[in-house]
């Protein structure tokens, strides 16, 4: 098929969704047939992490994604059951899971790589402060922090101090961080979204799932409301993603499914799609 073409820069933006963040494999496989290439990428927290490992070798990112995500366990991001989970939040008060899983990914899947001026990319993660509540958007010095306050889900995993700052997941305000991918200079979006704005997980029956579950409702409509203003000036090329499964973010066991499904939608999308300047494209 022929190359679609975009204004450049072009900012890849890839949202949060725990889990989820295996579709946007699929989705980078899409992207990569129809030689739609990022300029900079912006992640908000699995978004960070995919992210980054986009920004350093884009060339092969979704084959090396693929390898990643099917290395991903449950145990490994969010490690211990119920006793373990209990047994932490009476220790710390305020979380379910250590980070140090996460962290051990990063370092291997980083390959020792951990500043962002070592990266192919422009890249930025994107946390939230919590003494002001306000998006902070991380694009110098050490990585793997970086990753860590932008994936630090309230709730699941602990704050990250990180430049002077206490750090959360950037997915509270900014799950799909639109305006700090134009404020970082892209001239046309294109934006993959693990949690699609129609997408709904099952109802959760645990106290992790229940924290993940509600957040996700809480930010989802975050995404199409800057989607609408932004693309008053910017074509934004929104693709639709995995098909809903019955999961919350914390499942790890459907990830060929993720993958292949929104290789396989958004494959479909990008076949009929025109760009013809500023605009929302969905």
């Amino acid at each position: 098929m022929d190359a679609i073409e975009l204004p450049r820069p072009v900012g890849f933006v890839l949202g949060g969704g725990g889990s989820l963040g295996a579709a946007q494999v699929g989705m980078l496989r899409a992207l990569a047939e129809r030689d739609v290439r990022p300029d900079l990428v912006i992640g908000t927290s699995v978004g960070s992490v995919n992210g980054s490992l986009l920004a350093l070798d884009p060339e092969n990112a979704p084959a090396r994604l693929d390898e990643v995500w099917h290395r991903m366990t449950r145990q490994k991001v969010f490690p211990g059951g119920p006793l373990a989970q209990l047994t932490t939040l009476r220790k710390y008060k305020n979380y379910l899971f250590p980070n140090n899983g996460l962290a051990e990914i990063l370092a291997t899947e980083l390959a020792g790589v951990d500043d962002f001026s070592h990266l192919t990319l422009p890249f930025g993660a994107v946390a939230v402060d919590a003494m002001t509540g306000q998006a902070v958007l991380i694009n110098d010095g050490p990585l793997t922090p970086a990753i860590l306050a932008s994936a630090a889900i309230p709730g699941i995993y602990p704050p990250v101090q990180h430049q002077g700052r206490t750090l959360y997941d950037g997915g509270v305000v900014a799950n799909v961080p639109i305006r700090q991918a134009l404020a970082s200079g892209a001239k046309s979006l294109v934006v993959l979204d693990c949690a699609f704005p129609g997408h709904l997980p099952k109802v959760p029956e645990s106290l992790a799932d229940a924290v993940l579950f509600w957040a996700l409702l809480s930010m989802r409509t975050q995404a199409t409301l800057e989607c609408e203003i932004a693309s008053g000036s910017v074509p934004i090329l929104y693709l639709p993603g995995a098909e809903v499964l019955n999961l919350t973010p914390l499942d790890f066991s459907h990830t060929d499914e993720l993958i292949s499904t929104a290789y396989d939608s958004s494959r479909a999308f990008l076949a009929d799609v025109e760009i013809t300047g500023p605009g929302l494209y969905t």
